[in-house]
């Protein structure tokens, strides 16, 4: 496992490790909230049966006699505190007998009159919404011809209830906000590592390679033959165009307008004079032009990671086609190769910086790819298939306009 790898994965049970504890987070915070909602719901009803009993003793007290040694004023200062629930008192018959604490759509008419029409129909719309809740309280008033006391929640319990919502919403909110906040914050680091990184390369090599050029013009005059010159200059000018290409790493690169099938078949060209002879490497290009916006350098890397990648996978033995063409969207490259093939689950993996299924080399090469392919090109590259003996990596462009 190389270094950056292990990076990936710590990186990776970072993230569960944060989302973890956020959603502990939230599930202590609903649970907190729904016992108080439980507890607070238990009280109202504690109350409820209070006033209750306080209603049915008035009443049977006027019934049986004024003698009766009740305090009535005790009595209806419980019935009067009840300021907050909503609350109706029926008789047997589903007669509506008493209401309190309901915001009437009229202005409530004078003691002893009759409701309004409006405001019957709103008091017997919610008798009819209650009776189907569990907030109902029996009380035997006259024997064999039970009343029913029916209650809405106060409006603390309502808000209390819709709390936790509230807040799950604003926590949920603000945990993506902070995982988004790192990853931009992570991508913003590796950006500056790839960036740092590129320079420094196209840096370093620029002093020896000018020094190579400066020594292959000496060449011929020491008596090196032509073609073997030509070869070696063929090489140094590749080390000269590696250089640039990292030297662009960071920057906007310039774009021109081109043609697929060259770009691809000159890269794709390059690689079959350098890889061996036991792999059969067929290119077949487009018949008709693909014209693109590119950066021809830059994109012949592309070519040249995921042709290098191919041949890593076959050990060295088999076959490769690129091939080119046109959908009805894209224009799209295809590299198709005979190795082992990839995993489904490491389909998207495959492009994250450090993975890599061989003991040497830090696993960049796709992942500069797929930079390259989607943040300076526009496109998307991706395993179109894979399994054991035919792999398919595409890369889909948009045509140039």
């Amino acid at each position: 496992m190389t270094r950056l790898s292990l990076l990936n994965q710590i990186n990776r049970y970072g993230k569960i490790v944060f989302l973890t504890v956020a959603a502990i987070t939230v599930g202590s915070f609903i649970y907190v909230s729904t016992g108080l909602v439980r507890d607070l719901s238990r009280q109202e009803r504690e109350r409820m049966e209070i006033w209750a009993d306080a209603t049915r003793e008035i009443i049977t007290s006027v019934q049986e006699s004024e003698s009766q040694t009740v305090n009535i004023d005790f009595l209806l200062r419980i019935i009067e505190s009840n300021s907050t629930i909503p609350v109706l008192l029926t008789d047997a018959d589903g007669n509506i007998l008493q209401y309190r604490n309901f915001d009437l759509p009229e202005p409530e008419a004078e003691p002893g009159m009759e409701l309004s029409e409006a405001n019957r129909e709103f008091l017997y719309s919610k008798l009819a919404a209650l009776e189907h809740s569990s907030n109902v309280i029996d009380i035997e008033i006259i024997p064999g011809q039970p009343h029913h006391i029916y209650y809405e929640d106060s409006t603390l319990l309502k808000r209390l209830s819709y709390y936790p919502f509230v807040v799950i919403a604003v926590m949920i909110a603000f945990v993506v906000v902070v995982y988004f906040a790192m990853l931009s914050t992570k991508r913003a680091e590796q950006n500056k590592v790839w960036v740092g990184l590129s320079k420094e390369t196209a840096h370093q090599l620029g002093t020896p390679i000018s020094s190579l050029m400066a020594w292959m013009e000496l060449l011929p005059e020491m008596g090196v033959g032509a073609a073997e010159v030509a070869e070696m200059n063929k090489d140094v000018n590749r080390l000269s165009t590696i250089a640039s290409r990292f030297s662009k790493i960071g920057s906007a690169p310039q774009m021109e307008q081109a043609d697929l099938n060259e770009v691809v078949g000159h890269a794709a060209t390059y690689m079959a004079s350098r890889i061996s002879r036991r792999i059969n490497f067929t290119i077949n290009l487009s018949s008709e032009p693909l014209p693109v916006e590119a950066c021809p350098p830059l994109f012949e890397w592309v070519m040249e990671n995921l042709i290098k990648n191919a041949v890593d996978a076959m050990d060295g033995q088999g076959a490769i086609t690129v091939t080119t063409g046109r959908s009805d969207r894209h224009l799209y490259i295809e590299v198709e190769d005979t190795g082992k093939g990839i995993a489904r689950k490491n389909f998207k993996t495959v492009f994250n910086p450090g993975y890599t299924t061989k003991s040497r080399g830090w696993g960049l090469g796709l992942a500069l790819a797929k930079r390259i392919v989607e943040q300076y090109h526009r496109g998307s590259i991706y395993v179109k298939a894979s399994q054991p003996g035919r792999t398919i990596f595409r890369i889909d462009l948009h045509p140039q306009k």
